[in-house]
Protein backbone atom coordinates (compact mmCIF):
# COMPACT_ATOMS: atom_id res chain seq x y z
CA UNK A 1 0.00 0.00 0.00
CA UNK A 2 2.49 2.30 0.60
CA UNK A 3 4.13 1.51 -2.45
CA UNK A 4 1.40 2.43 -4.27
CA UNK A 5 0.76 5.86 -2.36
CA UNK A 6 4.76 6.47 -3.11
CA UNK A 7 4.66 5.80 -6.94
CA UNK A 8 1.54 7.91 -6.88
CA UNK A 9 3.29 11.04 -5.20
CA UNK A 10 6.10 10.40 -7.88
CA UNK A 11 3.85 10.32 -10.81
CA UNK A 12 1.76 13.83 -9.55
CA UNK A 13 5.34 15.30 -9.00
CA UNK A 14 6.52 14.32 -12.39
CA UNK A 15 3.77 15.37 -14.21
CA UNK A 16 3.80 18.44 -12.86
CA UNK A 17 6.84 19.40 -13.75
CA UNK A 18 6.27 18.39 -17.17
CA UNK A 19 3.18 20.64 -17.45
CA UNK A 20 4.93 23.50 -15.89
CA UNK A 21 7.50 24.73 -18.35
CA UNK A 22 4.70 24.23 -20.88
CA UNK A 23 3.06 26.82 -19.53
CA UNK A 24 6.21 28.98 -18.31
CA UNK A 25 7.22 28.90 -22.46
CA UNK A 26 3.60 30.02 -23.83
CA UNK A 27 4.31 32.82 -21.38
CA UNK A 28 8.02 33.41 -23.01
CA UNK A 29 6.39 33.14 -26.30
CA UNK A 30 4.08 35.61 -25.34
CA UNK A 31 6.41 38.19 -24.10
CA UNK A 32 8.59 37.94 -26.70
CA UNK A 33 5.92 38.49 -29.24
CA UNK A 34 4.98 41.67 -27.18
CA UNK A 35 8.13 42.64 -27.81
CA UNK A 36 8.77 41.99 -31.12
CA UNK A 37 5.96 44.36 -32.01
CA UNK A 38 7.35 46.82 -29.59
CA UNK A 39 10.58 47.40 -31.42
CA UNK A 40 8.78 47.21 -34.75
CA UNK A 41 7.03 50.11 -33.56
CA UNK A 42 9.86 51.88 -32.55
CA UNK A 43 11.65 50.98 -35.94
CA UNK A 44 8.78 52.50 -38.02
CA UNK A 45 8.96 56.25 -35.78
CA UNK A 46 12.34 55.87 -36.47
CA UNK A 47 12.48 55.25 -40.47
CA UNK A 48 9.49 58.00 -40.72
CA UNK A 49 11.68 60.51 -38.63
CA UNK A 50 14.29 60.09 -41.03
CA UNK A 51 12.21 60.65 -43.83
CA UNK A 52 11.14 63.61 -42.53
CA UNK A 53 15.02 64.76 -41.95
CA UNK A 54 15.40 63.93 -45.50
CA UNK A 55 13.06 66.10 -46.88
CA UNK A 56 14.65 69.17 -47.83
CA UNK A 57 14.54 71.81 -50.15
CA UNK A 58 17.04 74.60 -50.48
CA UNK A 59 14.52 76.94 -51.87
CA UNK A 60 11.92 76.96 -49.04
CA UNK A 61 13.20 78.18 -45.53
CA UNK A 62 10.72 78.34 -42.46
CA UNK A 63 13.60 79.65 -40.19
CA UNK A 64 14.22 82.19 -42.13
CA UNK A 65 10.71 83.45 -42.33
CA UNK A 66 10.01 83.30 -38.91
CA UNK A 67 13.65 85.15 -38.26
CA UNK A 68 12.91 88.02 -40.33
CA UNK A 69 8.64 87.86 -39.01
CA UNK A 70 10.36 88.43 -35.54
CA UNK A 71 13.04 90.72 -36.28
CA UNK A 72 11.14 93.32 -38.15
CA UNK A 73 7.89 93.28 -35.72
CA UNK A 74 8.95 96.04 -33.67
CA UNK A 75 9.72 98.33 -37.29
CA UNK A 76 7.00 97.18 -38.81
CA UNK A 77 4.49 98.48 -36.13
CA UNK A 78 6.30 101.74 -36.19
CA UNK A 79 6.06 102.24 -40.17
CA UNK A 80 2.36 101.48 -40.04
CA UNK A 81 0.49 105.09 -40.95
CA UNK A 82 -2.87 106.66 -40.36
CA UNK A 83 -3.94 108.48 -43.78
CA UNK A 84 -2.60 111.98 -43.59
CA UNK A 85 0.50 110.25 -42.90
CA UNK A 86 0.36 107.96 -45.86
CA UNK A 87 -0.71 110.93 -47.98
CA UNK A 88 2.44 112.86 -47.41
CA UNK A 89 4.77 109.89 -47.98
CA UNK A 90 2.88 109.56 -51.14
CA UNK A 91 3.63 112.96 -52.41
CA UNK A 92 7.18 112.54 -51.71
CA UNK A 93 9.08 112.51 -54.95
CA UNK A 94 11.27 108.93 -55.27
CA UNK A 95 8.47 106.96 -52.78
CA UNK A 96 7.09 103.78 -54.45
CA UNK A 97 3.21 103.44 -54.11
CA UNK A 98 2.95 99.30 -54.06
CA UNK A 99 -0.23 97.64 -55.16
CA UNK A 100 0.21 93.61 -54.41
CA UNK A 101 -3.28 92.66 -55.26
CA UNK A 102 -4.52 90.79 -58.13
CA UNK A 103 -5.00 92.85 -61.45
CA UNK A 104 -8.43 92.13 -61.82
CA UNK A 105 -9.14 94.04 -58.04
CA UNK A 106 -6.73 96.85 -59.01
CA UNK A 107 -8.37 97.53 -62.30
CA UNK A 108 -11.54 97.78 -60.28
CA UNK A 109 -10.42 100.39 -57.62
CA UNK A 110 -6.92 101.64 -56.00
CA UNK A 111 -5.30 104.35 -54.86
CA UNK A 112 -4.62 106.51 -57.73
CA UNK A 113 -0.59 106.39 -58.67
CA UNK A 114 -0.17 102.73 -57.20
CA UNK A 115 2.18 100.25 -59.30
CA UNK A 116 0.30 97.42 -59.37
CA UNK A 117 2.50 93.73 -58.70
CA UNK A 118 0.73 91.04 -57.54
CA UNK A 119 1.72 88.91 -54.66
CA UNK A 120 2.01 86.05 -56.71
CA UNK A 121 4.25 86.90 -59.17
CA UNK A 122 6.81 88.29 -56.32
CA UNK A 123 10.23 87.13 -57.81
CA UNK A 124 13.62 89.22 -57.44
CA UNK A 125 13.34 89.75 -61.00
CA UNK A 126 9.93 91.41 -61.33
CA UNK A 127 10.65 93.20 -58.12
CA UNK A 128 13.60 95.30 -59.59
CA UNK A 129 11.76 96.00 -62.22
CA UNK A 130 8.80 97.83 -59.83
CA UNK A 131 11.35 98.94 -57.69
CA UNK A 132 15.53 99.59 -58.52
CA UNK A 133 16.18 100.68 -55.31
CA UNK A 134 16.17 98.21 -52.07
CA UNK A 135 16.13 101.33 -50.02
CA UNK A 136 13.29 102.91 -52.27
CA UNK A 137 10.85 104.28 -49.16
CA UNK A 138 7.85 101.75 -50.03
CA UNK A 139 3.89 102.38 -49.10
CA UNK A 140 1.32 99.04 -49.18
CA UNK A 141 -2.11 98.68 -48.85
CA UNK A 142 -4.13 95.57 -49.04
CA UNK A 143 -7.96 94.58 -49.23
CA UNK A 144 -8.31 94.80 -45.58
CA UNK A 145 -7.86 98.73 -45.37
CA UNK A 146 -11.02 99.22 -47.55
CA UNK A 147 -14.62 98.64 -46.63
CA UNK A 148 -17.41 99.61 -49.04
CA UNK A 149 -16.36 98.09 -52.71
CA UNK A 150 -16.13 94.20 -51.43
CA UNK A 151 -15.52 93.19 -54.82
CA UNK A 152 -12.18 95.41 -55.69
CA UNK A 153 -11.56 95.25 -52.00
CA UNK A 154 -12.93 91.85 -50.88
CA UNK A 155 -11.66 91.52 -46.76
CA UNK A 156 -9.38 88.42 -45.74
CA UNK A 157 -9.43 86.83 -42.48
CA UNK A 158 -6.84 88.93 -40.26
CA UNK A 159 -3.81 86.64 -39.67
CA UNK A 160 -4.04 86.34 -43.70
CA UNK A 161 -4.11 89.86 -44.54
CA UNK A 162 -1.86 90.68 -47.59
CA UNK A 163 -0.12 93.70 -45.71
CA UNK A 164 1.55 91.00 -43.60
CA UNK A 165 2.30 88.49 -46.57
CA UNK A 166 3.25 91.64 -48.36
CA UNK A 167 5.50 92.99 -46.00
CA UNK A 168 7.60 89.98 -45.10
CA UNK A 169 8.35 89.03 -48.59
CA UNK A 170 9.42 92.75 -49.21
CA UNK A 171 12.01 92.25 -46.04
CA UNK A 172 13.30 88.78 -47.63
CA UNK A 173 14.29 90.20 -50.78
CA UNK A 174 16.01 92.91 -49.15
CA UNK A 175 14.31 96.08 -49.05
CA UNK A 176 14.37 98.64 -45.92
CA UNK A 177 12.17 101.21 -45.86
CA UNK A 178 8.70 99.45 -45.71
CA UNK A 179 5.61 101.98 -44.32
CA UNK A 180 1.97 100.33 -44.14
CA UNK A 181 -1.30 102.08 -44.12
CA UNK A 182 -2.83 101.33 -40.77
CA UNK A 183 -6.61 102.06 -40.82
CA UNK A 184 -9.72 100.25 -41.77
CA UNK A 185 -11.05 103.10 -44.26
CA UNK A 186 -14.47 103.97 -45.74
CA UNK A 187 -13.93 103.98 -49.71
CA UNK A 188 -16.38 106.61 -49.83
CA UNK A 189 -15.36 108.96 -47.28
CA UNK A 190 -11.15 108.46 -47.27
CA UNK A 191 -9.16 111.55 -48.10
CA UNK A 192 -6.30 109.15 -50.35
CA UNK A 193 -7.69 109.23 -54.38
CA UNK A 194 -8.59 105.94 -55.96
CA UNK A 195 -9.66 105.42 -59.25
CA UNK A 196 -10.64 102.67 -61.14
CA UNK A 197 -13.63 100.76 -63.19
CA UNK A 198 -16.03 101.04 -59.81
CA UNK A 199 -15.75 105.14 -59.44
CA UNK A 200 -18.26 105.25 -62.27
CA UNK A 201 -20.35 102.58 -60.75
CA UNK A 202 -23.50 103.50 -58.63
CA UNK A 203 -22.55 101.09 -55.99
CA UNK A 204 -19.47 103.42 -55.23
CA UNK A 205 -21.16 106.70 -56.22
CA UNK A 206 -23.55 109.08 -53.40
CA UNK A 207 -26.96 108.95 -54.64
Amino acid sequence: MKSLIILSLIFFVLSELSTEPQGNQYKSKKSAKKQSLSKVSVSEKSNTRKQKERIQNPLIDFNEFQKIVNQSSSERESHRLVEKEFLKLMEEPGNILLDARSEVRYQLLHIKGAKNLPFTEFTEKSLAEVIPEKTTNILIYCNNNFEGSPDAFAAKAPAASLNLSTYTSLKAYGYKNIYELGPLLDVKATILPLEGKNISNEEFTDP
